[in-house]
């Protein structure tokens, strides 16, 4: 027989903000609570941790039970344990971050979940718990990220523009960059090559379109 202890102990939970961009904003994935507590509030995805998996097994699953989304890049925030945080029990939650392409995925709320939505970050409602706090924090960590790495490759799809993905770092990052030094720093990183393609609104001149060399060497970089 395993091992017990006789003293209380607490529970442990995983919670993960989900970014990316659409529509030209920053934007956050909420579930809305289906159950008690909180039931009909809006949350970050997030469930208890299982006996036998990691704090990052927990959290993609308890992403894709909730939402039907599969994250890529998934870093751990930090841990919240605040005595009253939850009604329910003493629960110690680990928050990770994670950051999604949306093109090609399929989002879809399910297990306790009675709706999942994208909200921007700047027009969020009333939160559960201390996910507000959690939030914050997220966008805190993502917005220094974005000063000194390659991680808003990480929100991109397959193919794009270097317009685009400056706009990204604009985006996450909460500062407005210079077009001429963003394109000198990303290109002479040499992650990224040309596809040989271009896109076009219509409305400027076709603009070339690029994709990482290879996603599983792509690493974090300083400027």
């Amino acid at each position: 027989m395993p091992y017990t202890y006789e003293y209380p102990h607490p529970a442990v939970t995983t919670d993960i903000v989900v970014f990316t961009v659409l529509e030209d904003a920053l934007k956050v994935l909420l579930i809305e609570r289906g159950e008690e507590p909180f039931k009909g509030e809006w949350a970050t995805p997030g469930g208890f941790l299982d006996i036998d998996e990691s704090l990052d097994d927990c959290a993609r699953r308890e992403l894709q039970e909730e939402t039907g989304l599969e994250c890529v890049y998934l870093e751990q925030l930090y841990t919240f344990g605040a005595v009253d945080r939850d009604p329910r029990e003493r629960i110690l939650t680990v928050a990770f971050y994670a950051l999604i392409s949306t093109k090609g995925q399929r989002m879809q709320a399910g297990d306790d979940a009675a709706d999942a939505q994208w909200f921007s970050v700047d027009s969020l409602p009333a939160l559960a718990c201390d996910h507000a706090e959690i939030l914050a924090l997220a966008g805190d960590r993502l917005a220094a990220k974005m000063a000194y790495s390659t991680v808003g490759l990480q929100l991109m799809p397959d193919e794009f523009t270097l317009t685009s993905l400056m706009r990204v770092y604009e985006l996450a990052g909460r500062k407005a960059l210079d077009k001429r030094n963003f394109r000198k720093w990303i290109l002479g990183l040499d992650i990224l090559e040309e596809t040989g393609k271009k896109w076009s609104d219509g409305a400027h001149r076709p603009a070339m379109l690029y994709r990482v060399k290879d996603k599983s060497r792509v690493e974090i970089v300083r400027k």
